[in-house]
């Protein structure tokens, strides 16, 4: 349980250490936030407005519109198909439907009122009016702009660039720019009230126009099962946002009605050229249809074919009876021819001829008178001669007659046999003739419903582009949502700039510590050595302060020095061996971290306390312990040598001078302290240290007094400290806040582990007051009043 709350307890800490850069600077960050603050009303003021314009229109079913089309679906070319709302957006907010727009509203030429921060698009109510007499064609990819400034009703001033000089120019005249011809006409009477204004007239091309509209122009469905499209537009001047949504739904509903004339006007073309190929066609089968009747003289199969079978019954009954009367003729005949005597003879056989009738009738009659008269006479009797040459007058009367009905009767069989061939032949080819006239019939049906059907077509597709709708009912024309405009947004500008100021000192701050490598403060340097104690952190000072400490001094400075003597106490005590312990070392990477400063007010706060504390000014290479007691605050009482000035550097020279010949005793702020400074700077320094008389000064010292506080050289820039080193009992290593590099302490810390830094510590000098710890807040707390957090 302890150790995780020692944990946690170190977790917080250091969170408080990664804030407290932060927290220290937070005047800046509400300099910033104010400034920031103060940017986004700035922004708010000076920035345009834009306002929110929308309209809805609902995407009909285009149910009428098959009909034109019914055509080509009847006969399969092409299928159809309802509109997607989807597809109705990408076609309304389309490219191309923008270009079309922009062209009608002339949206690729505007004049802009400039003002010393501000500036306004101008639209319809413009001072002035500007003619392009180039080719619409090179206006619409043009981008240009130039610079107009009234100067009277009639003139004004024309500029290419808005720093280059103007040229005066007259209304109405046409002038050569860049763009070409250009004419320009006031738009008022009176033009004095826009005398000296400035006007930018900006000419873009079409494309870069349709391209910024298409991304600003919002087209949604508002319902997922809805037809209803919302169309949203944020534009600086609310009447050019209105227009600019109102004409594209009406292009677009034109393009849709555009689009059925010329689908009606192509499917009109099409009829009327098969309608033309067709009645040809026709005329051709009608040709042919007469064509057949009049080679086979046909008019009517049917009706002929029935009065060809009446008529070849009836020849049928003509020729079995010419037939039959032939065969009763020629048997007759026979009859006749053969016959040797008188006999009676057939009669009543059928035959048609009365004459030969009547004949067989008499030859009968007088055979039967002669055959009585026979049965009573002879052959010879007179009467039955005169029967016999009657009866064989009649006999040859009647061959003669029967000779000519055969020969009748056979030409008339022979006729009506022909006949009969004939008419069976025309019943024979009628069912041929009708297959062959009743395709041609068929296709001249077929031809002559196809064109009708095309007429209708036709009439069908003119009346359906004459009741033509459009594709979408408007349900709200383009209006302004709000009289608040949408743009600039003040909540997220202001918040915006919020942040970015508070940005602003964060990253200098971030920035700053990450790239920074130097020493701070206490806390920051136990961090990087660890097991290495660090004694104290002295502030830094401002220019009014002394260097030396005052007796009973409450400053910050004092209250720090007495937490290092404090520290150093506990050190000497804590030192176990012979002696008494009391000889420190302060020592430094490099000259100006404040060694020397540390070493005179050292020995004077352990003066206060009444002890006799010895500083020796060590140094001999840049010696400045003697610039710390030349002041008018600084009394020498008295020498202990008669050789005049003498320093450490002349003992080691002269072997008749002795440690106590070196001592200046001084009275310092009141305060009793002995010094030995370092003396005249010698050609050998190293080597004037290596002396043997070193050891027994330090030693006759240590015994005579309570603290001997020994002024350095530089650790890092000479020799010097390392090879008296060994005489110390404590080191105190000085580094400076925002001074020391992190990196040089790994050097002294190698020296201690090699051995060769006996007891080493670690002071910080130079802390400001704000990365001051405990030190500074306790001198603060009883050294000086605190200023309250809002006092600057």
């Amino acid at each position: 349980m302890n150790t995780g709350s020692t944990q946690l307890s170190q977790k917080k800490i250091n969170y408080k250490e990664l804030l407290k850069p932060y927290l220290r600077n937070w005047k800046w960050f509400v300099i910033a936030a104010i400034i920031g603050i103060l940017l986004g009303v700035l922004k708010i003021r000076y920035s345009v407005p834009e306002y929110a314009i929308q309209a809805k229109i609902q995407i009909l079913d285009d149910q009428g519109s098959t009909s034109e089309l019914d055509v080509f679906r009847d006969l399969n070319v092409f299928g159809g198909g309802g509109n997607r709302v989807e597809d109705e957006i990408e076609v309304l907010n389309s490219r191309s439907n923008l270009i079309d727009v922009i062209k009608q509203l002339g949206l690729n030429k505007k004049i802009i009122a400039l003002g010393n921060i501000q500036h306004s698009d101008l639209y319809k109510n413009t001072p002035f009016n500007v003619s392009f007499l180039a080719p619409d064609s090179i206006i619409y990819r043009t981008k240009e702009e130039f610079f107009v400034t009234i100067k009277s009703n009639t003139s004004f001033e024309l500029a290419e660039k808005e720093d280059e000089p103007s040229t005066v120019q007259l209304f109405g005249k046409t002038i050569n720019t860049s763009v070409g011809e250009v004419v320009i006409t006031p738009n008022e009477l009176d033009m004095n009230k826009f005398l000296d204004r400035k006007y930018k007239v900006v000419v873009n091309p079409l494309t870069m126009v349709a391209d910024g509209y298409q991304k600003k122009i919002q087209v949604n469905i508002t319902n997922e099962l809805s037809n209803i499209i919302a169309l949203a537009l944020n534009d600086q001047v609310i009447d050019r946002g209105k227009d600019v949504l109102n004409a594209l739904i009406h292009n677009y509903n034109q393009n849709a009605i555009d689009d059925k004339k010329a689908i009606a006007d192509r499917t009109s073309n099409f009829i009327d050229d098969r309608i033309t190929s067709i009645y040809g066609d026709l005329s051709t089968v009608d040709e042919s249809a007469e064509d057949f009747k009049s080679d086979r003289g046909l008019s009517d199969i049917g009706a002929q074919t029935s009065l060809n079978l009446n008529i070849g019954a009836a020849n049928q009954q003509e020729l079995q009876s010419a037939s039959v009367q032939l065969d009763i003729a020629s048997s007759m005949k026979n009859i006749v021819e053969n016959q040797e005597g008188y006999e009676l003879l057939p009669s009543n056989i059928g035959l048609s001829d009365a004459s030969i009738a009547s004949t067989t009738a008499r030859y009968n009659e007088l055979a039967l008178e002669r055959k009585r008269l026979l049965e009573s006479s002879n052959e010879r009797n007179p009467i039955i001669v005169n029967l016999d040459q009657q009866l064989n007058g009649l006999k040859r009367s009647m061959q003669s007659s029967l000779n000519s009905v055969t020969n009748n009767l056979a030409l008339q069989v022979n006729s009506l046999s022909s006949q009969l061939s004939k008419i069976n032949s025309r019943i024979y080819s009628a069912p041929k003739n009708e297959r062959a006239l009743r395709d041609i019939t068929r296709q001249q049906q077929t031809t002559e419903q196809l064109y009708l059907y095309l007429l209708q077509k036709r009439e069908e597709s003119q009346i359906t582009f004459a009741s033509a709708t459009p594709k979408s009912k408007i349900i709200d024309s383009a209006f302004l949502t709000s009289n608040i405009p949408v743009s600039p947004k003040k909540s997220i500008i202001l918040l915006a700039h919020l942040i970015l100021g508070l940005l602003l000192p964060f990253s200098i701050i971030y920035g700053k510590d990450l790239l920074d490598n130097k020493i701070h403060n206490k806390i920051g340097l136990e961090k990087l050595i660890k097991d290495v104690p660090v004694l104290a952190e002295l502030p830094k000072l401002s220019k009014k302060d002394n260097k030396l400490i005052l007796k009973d001094d409450r400053s910050v400075m004092a209250e720090s020095l007495r937490i290092l003597r404090t520290n150093l106490d506990y050190l000497i005590k804590t030192k176990t061996g012979q002696g008494k312990k009391n000889v420190v070392f302060i020592t430094s990477s490099v000259s100006g971290e404040g060694k020397t400063f540390v070493s005179s007010n050292l020995a004077m706060i352990l003066a206060n306390t009444k002890r006799k504390v010895l500083l020796i000014g060590a140094d001999i290479r840049n010696p400045k312990l003697y610039d710390f007691f030349n002041n008018k605050n600084v009394n020498e009482i008295s020498k202990r040598n008669t050789k005049g000035e003498v320093g450490l550097t002349e003992y080691l020279y002269d072997d008749t001078l002795s440690p106590k010949d070196l001592v200046h005793e001084m009275l310092v702020h009141n305060n009793t302290i002995d010094v030995v400074y370092s003396g005249k700077i010698p050609p050998n320094p190293a080597e004037l240290l290596l002396s043997n008389r070193v050891k027994g000064l330090f030693e006759e010292f240590s015994e005579n007094y309570d603290y001997v506080i020994v002024d350095t050289a530089p650790l890092m820039v000479v020799t010097d400290t390392l090879l008296i080193s060994q005489y110390a009992n404590h080191i105190i290593y000085v580094t400076r806040a925002g001074s020391t590099e992190k990196a040089v302490l790994d050097y002294p810390l190698k020296l201690k582990q090699e051995g060769k830094l006996n007891g080493l510590s670690f002071v910080v000098n130079d802390v400001k007051d704000s990365n001051l710890g405990y030190g500074g807040k306790y001198g603060y707390g009883y050294g000086k009043s605190i200023k309250k957090w809002w006092k600057f």
